[in-house]
C-alpha cells in the first residue's frame, strides 16, 4: 500500500542511518506544526484583539468581549466533546505519555489542541503558545513515527525529539529546548537520547528561521554590560519575581482543584467564564493605560517594558492583572501554556522594580534590561524548576553574555524559593492533581544503571555443560544436577542446548538428541542487551563466549539476572 512506502523506505536504510533519517523527519514535522501554530495564533489575534485596539474604546470593549467569549466557548466545546486531555499547556501530558505510553500520543490530541489553542490564545485568553507547541510537536512526531514503522511501544525518541524541535521553533532557542526536554520531560541530562534531541532541536529552529525569519519572541535592544551595582539588586529582584511565580502557581492550582470538583459548570461554560474574566481585567487595564498586554501573549508590552519604554507603575499593574487573568484562564481549563505568561510576570516584576530603584539610584539602560531579564529567569525557574533552561532561554533571546552571571544568581534564588514554598514544580503538581504521578511509571535510577551493567556481574561462570553425546556422559550430568537445560560444548565448540527431558528419552528410548540453537554474547555486553535475547530465545538462556576462538565461558538465565538484581539493590 502507498501508506506503507515511508516505512519500507526507512527500513531499507542501515540501522545507524535509519535513526538519523527518522530524527530529521521528526524535526521537520515538529518544527513545521509549531510554525503553523504560531502563524495561526498571530493571524487570529491580529484580526481580532489587535485590530480592535486601533478603534475607539467603546468599539474595543464590545468587539473584544464578543471575540474572547465566542472563541473561549468554541474551544471549551472542542475540549469537552473530543479530547479533554488537550486542555492546559500540554507539557505534563507529554511527560506522562513519554513514560507511561512509551511516547505514543493519539492524533485526536493534535488536531483538538491545534484548533482549541489557536482559538484560546489567538482569541485573547491570557495564555502562552509554547507549551501547546511542545504537545503538538510531540504528537505529530509520534504519529510520523508510526507512519515510519515504529510500533506504539517504541516512540519515546519521536516524542522527545518532537518536543525539543517544537520548543526550539516556538522560541527560536534550540539549546534551551534541548535542556528543557532533558530536565523536565526525561529528567536526565545524560540521557542516551541526547543526540536525537539535539539534532531535532536544531532542525526545528532552522525550520522556524526559514519560514518566519529571525523574528525573536521579544524585541530587545543591545544593552552591553550593566554597572556592578546592579548585582546588589539582583537577588532582591529575583526573589520578588520568583514569589510572583509561586503566587501564580498556587492560584492556578487551587482554581484547577476546584474545577475538578463535582457539580461544577460544564467545561465550555468554565472556559467562557475564563474568557469573560480576562475581558473584564484586560479591558479595564486597556481603558486606563492603553496597554493590551493582558490579552493573548502580551509580547508587545513585554518588549516595551524590557526596552525601558514603560513606566514602572504600568509594569506593576500589568504584572498583577496578567497574573490573575492567567491563573483564572488556566485554572478553568482553557487550552494554553504558562511559559509566555511566567516570562511576562518576571519581566514586568523586574522592569517595575528597576523603575523604582531608578528613582533613588539612577540605572543605565543595561541595568534596566538586566534586572528585567533576571525577573524573567527567576519567575520561570520558580514555576518550572528548570534553572538551566530558564538561563539559556533568556540568554539565547538576548545574546548578551554579560548578563549570564546575573542570570545564574536568579536561577539559584528561584530554586531556593520554589523548594521553600512548593513541594513540586507546576507540571508535576498538575499530574499529582490528576492522580498521574510520573514517579509511579518512571524506572528508578538504580534500575537504569543496573541495565547498563556488563553481564559479568550477573553471569554464571561455572555452568554444567554436556561435553559428549554418549549415554554415559548424559547420565553423569543428569545425576550430578537438576537443571532443565544444558549447553552442549564438544571440543570447545558450542553446539546448542539440550533439555533434561530429551536426554532422558535418549537414554531410555534410544531417541536422537535434539539440540536447539542458543543465543550468545560477549562478557562486555550489557544486561539490557542480554535480557531481551533471553526472552526471545527458545532455549531461555544466553551462552557467554570469549577469546578469538569464541570459547563458551559461562551462561546467563533470567534466574541469574533476578538473583543478581536483588543483590544489586541491597548494596
Amino acid at each position: 500500500m502507498i501508506l506503507d512506502l515511508p516505512a519500507r523506505a526507512i527500513a531499507r536504510l542501515p540501522k545507524q542511518t535509519r535513526g538519523i533519517a527518522q530524527t530529521v523527519i521528526f524535526g521537520l514535522a515538529a518544527g513545521g506544526i509549531a510554525v503553523l501554530f504560531h502563524l495561526a495564533i498571530h493571524a487570529v489575534f491580529e484580526a481580532g484583539i489587535e485590530r480592535l485596539t486601533q478603534e475607539s474604546v467603546e468599539v474595543f470593549l464590545v468587539g473584544s468581549f464578543l471575540v474572547i467569549t465566542i472563541t473561549s466557548a468554541i474551544s471549551g466545546w472542542l475540549l469537552t466533546r473530543f479530547c479533554p486531555e488537550a486542555a492546559g499547556s500540554g507539557i505534563p501530558q507529554v511527560k506522562l505519555a513519554f513514560w507511561k505510553d512509551m511516547g505514543d500520543i493519539p492524533f485526536r490530541v493534535v488536531w483538538v489542541k491545534f484548533i482549541a489553542g489557536v482559538l484560546s490564545v489567538g482569541g485573547g485568553a491570557s495564555l502562552g503558545r509554547e507549551g501547546p507547541s511542545v504537545q503538538l510537536a510531540s504528537g505529530v512526531s509520534s504519529q510520523v513515527g508510526g507512519a515510519l514503522g515504529l510500533p506504539k511501544h517504541r516512540r519515546r525518541v519521536a516524542c522527545a525529539a518532537g518536543a525539543a524541535a517544537g520548543l526550539a521553533a516556538a522560541f527560536n532557542t534550540p539549546i534551551a529546548a534541548v535542556t528543557f526536554v532533558l530536565e523536565e520531560i526525561i529528567g536526565d541530562l545524560n540521557s542516551r537520547m541526547l543526540g536525537s534531541i539535539l539534532l531535532a532541536a536544531v532542525i526545528g529552529a532552522l525550520v522556524a528561521h526559514g519560514l518566519l525569519g529571525e523574528q525573536p519572541a521579544f524585541t530587545l535592544t543591545a544593552a552591553g554590560s550593566p554597572e556592578w551595582q546592579v548585582y546588589l539588586f539582583t537577588p532582591i529582584v529575583a526573589g520578588i519575581a520568583a514569589l510572583a511565580g509561586i503566587w501564580f502557581q498556587k492560584m492556578a492550582l487551587a482554581l484547577r482543584a476546584w474545577n475538578k470538583r463535582p457539580h461544577r459548570p460544564s467545561p465550555w461554560i468554565r472556559t467562557t467564564m475564563g474568557g469573560v474574566a480576562v475581558w473584564l481585567i484586560g479591558g479595564t487595564v486597556f481603558v486606563y493605560t492603553g496597554h493590551a498586554g493582558v490579552f493573548g501573549l502580551g509580547y508587545n508590552d513585554l518588549s516595551s517594558a524590557l526596552n525601558g519604554q514603560m513606566v514602572w507603575s504600568a509594569a506593576a499593574l500589568l504584572l498583577v492583572t496578567k497574573l490573575i487573568a492567567t491563573a483564572v484562564c488556566y485554572g478553568l481549563g482553557a487550552a494554553g501554556g504558562i511559559f509566555a505568561p511566567t516570562l511576562f510576570f518576571g519581566g514586568m516584576a523586574g522592569a517595575s522594580l528597576a523603575g523604582l530603584i531608578d528613582l533613588f539610584y539612577p540605572l543605565s539602560t543595561a541595568g534596566h534590561l538586566t534586572l528585567a531579564v533576571v525577573g524573567m529567569c527567576a519567575c520561570l525557574g520558580a514555576v518550572v524548576r528548570a534553572p538551566v533552561t530558564g538561563l539559556l532561554i533568556v540568554f539565547e533571546m538576548t545574546h548578551e553574555f554579560s548578563m549570564v552571571p546575573a542570570l545564574m544568581v536568579a536561577g539559584l534564588v528561584s530554586i531556593a524559593i520554589s523548594k521553600k514554598f512548593t513541594k513540586r514544580n507546576f507540571y508535576d503538581e498538575i499530574l499529582a492533581q490528576d492522580d498521574q504521578e510520573v514517579e509511579q511509571v518512571m524506572p528508578p535510577r538504580d534500575l537504569r544503571s543496573w541495565q547498563e551493567t556488563q553481564v559479568g556481574r550477573a553471569a554464571n561462570f561455572r555452568p554444567v555443560l554436556l561435553r559428549s553425546l554418549d549415554h554415559g556422559s548424559m547420565q553423569e550430568v543428569l545425576d550430578g544436577s537438576n537443571h532443565e537445560r544444558y549447553p552442549v560444548v564438544i571440543d570447545l565448540k558450542l553446539r546448542g542446548v539440550i533439555t533434561r527431558e530429551n536426554m532422558e528419552r535418549v537414554i531410555k528410548l534410544g531417541e536422537e538428541p535434539n539440540i536447539t540453537p542458543v543465543a550468545t554474547c560477549r562478557r562486555d555486553s550489557t544486561i539490557r542487551e542480554v535480557q531481551s535475547k533471553i526472552i526471545e530465545s527458545p532455549a531461555h538462556m544466553v551462552v557467554i563466549i570469549g577469546g578469538l576462538d569464541e570459547v563458551p565461558i559461562g551462561i546467563m538465565t533470567l534466574h541469574d539476572i533476578l538473583r543478581a538484581e536483588i543483590l544489586f539493590t541491597k548494596e
